[in-house]
């Protein structure tokens, strides 16, 4: 059984390519979801080893679930997730308790390394 993955993402597409890259390299993704309401109420419900993040979400951005996700457990290991030139948002994600973060495209190997980087 693989660490369990929580992908978080309002696009279908790139939760499907994330879920793809995880699988395939032994992850379990146990939850998706499209905003960041949906994400709270499912990190609280499955407990997950880990959550990609996406910065850009209608409802909730990113960096608002993040910090809600570090009140609600201070050790969630949480990876965002950012388009080209949101270096800056980046910075702040980290300072505020992301592990590491990728960007869109996602790449295999660099998802690949965050996410164990992120797991210990």
């Amino acid at each position: 059984m693989g660490q369990r993955v929580l992908v978080v993402d309002d696009a279908a597409f790139m939760r499907m390519m994330l879920k793809d890259i995880l699988e395939k390299n032994g992850f379990e993704v146990v939850g998706e979801a499209q905003n960041g309401q949906q994400a709270i109420d499912l990190y609280s419900e499955l407990w997950p080893d880990l959550v990609t993040l996406d910065i850009t979400m209608p409802e909730k951005d990113g960096m608002t679930v993040l910090k809600e996700l570090m009140v609600l457990d201070h050790n969630a290991k949480i990876i965002m997730c950012s388009a080209m030139g949101q270096q800056d948002v980046v910075i702040n994600a980290i300072q505020a308790g992301a592990k590491d973060f990728i960007v869109k495209p996602f790449q295999e190997e660099r998802v690949l390394e965050a996410t164990r980087k992120a797991l210990g």
